[in-house]
């Protein structure tokens, strides 16, 4: 093989890599809605809270422990099939369903 070949060839290697990389990157993309609506429904069995605050509580644990938020989504579900989460998530998450909580109201009289 020629040098101009070689160099061809390793052009070719590059661009495969960086459409693997690509293509990951967009599986992982397309995977991440359907962890973080499943990791909703944990939380709403969990907290209890509304789902609609689902969503409120993951953002707030993502940017209280600096973890990304499809990464959080991912440890909530395997903490609802029995895995402990790690401490500094689970002190976020304890925090953040207490805020969301729904407040019991007085009866009307």
């Amino acid at each position: 093989m020629d040098v101009v070949g070689a160099v061809a060839a390793q052009q070719l290697r590059a661009e495969v890599e960086q459409l693997r990389a690509a293509n990951e990157q967009l599986s992982q993309a397309l995977d991440a809605p359907a962890v973080v609506d499943q990791a909703i429904g944990v939380l709403s069995v969990l907290g209890p809270i509304a789902p609609a605050d689902g969503f409120t509580v993951l953002r707030e644990i993502s940017q209280h422990t600096n973890t990304k938020l499809h990464h959080v989504a991912e440890q909530i579900l395997a903490h609802g099939q029995g895995a402990e989460l790690p401490a500094d998530l689970d002190t976020e998450l304890k925090a953040a369903l207490a805020r969301h909580r729904p407040t019991a109201t007085p009866p009307v009289a």
